[in-house]
């Protein structure tokens, strides 16, 4: 066993052992290491090496995070049934994918999200910068294919913000996933259903937009 470990691992990226070295690290110790030093010193690389790859230890956090996005939009984009989909389905697919890969790595996630939330109550961590960005980017396109079959109310003034405002709710869900001491997240994968149903009465058409239509053929007669 400790052979194929050590062919495993020459047979690793530089980038690939320092990221995991740093990953082991943070689980065995509960926090980040003291220096970039003292972790290069345990791999028997020189610390230059470490800055080829990353300026901090918050970079390989925000590496990991948006790694646990892309894992999450690329498993649910190949379930057989994504195609038939829609908005609201394609997002309820991603949550519950990325909350099984948390699950997976919930000791790391657990104490990266408490480590993050408890520095900036209310605000993004910026653990979850780049995470952040492609999220948005993936909700603007399932609401832009949601409008294209009016799942989604178009909504000139305001729906260029609806990104942020599912990123809101993204926060929430990780808050939640964070303190949720119920068996096998039960309680976090009910309020992720319960999220993405009121999200998307909001966007859907409702009375109001029936209301500004009408208002509109009033006006134009």
């Amino acid at each position: 066993m400790e052979q194929q470990s050590t062919a495993a691992e020459t047979a690793a990226s530089p980038k690939a052992r320092i990221k995991q070295a740093y990953l082991d690290y943070v689980l065995r110790k509960g926090t980040p290491p003291i220096s970039v030093f003292k972790l290069t010193q345990k791999l028997g690389i020189a610390e230059q090496e470490f800055y080829r790859y990353y300026a901090t230890f918050e970079v390989i956090d925000r590496e990991i995070w948006a790694d646990f996005g892309r894992e999450a939009r690329t498993t649910a984009a190949a379930e057989p049934v994504w195609e038939q989909y829609g908005s609201r389905e394609k997002l309820l697919g991603f949550y519950y994918t990325l909350l099984e890969i948390l699950k997976r790595n919930r000791s790391y996630a657990l104490q990266s999200l408490r480590r993050s939330l408890h520095r900036m109550p209310g605000l993004s961590p910026r653990v979850l910068d780049d995470f952040r960005q492609e999220f948005e980017a993936f909700v603007a396109e399932i609401l832009r294919d949601g409008r294209r079959t009016e799942e989604v109310a178009t909504r000139p003034l305001v729906q260029n913000q609806y990104p942020r405002a599912f990123w809101q709710q993204m926060l929430f869900v990780l808050g939640f996933f964070a303190k949720d001491d119920s068996l096998d997240f039960e309680r976090t994968d009910a309020a992720v259903e319960k999220a993405v149903t009121l999200s998307f009465d909001l966007v859907g058409r409702n009375s109001l937009d029936s209301a500004v239509d009408f208002v509109r053929f009033l006006v134009r007669r």
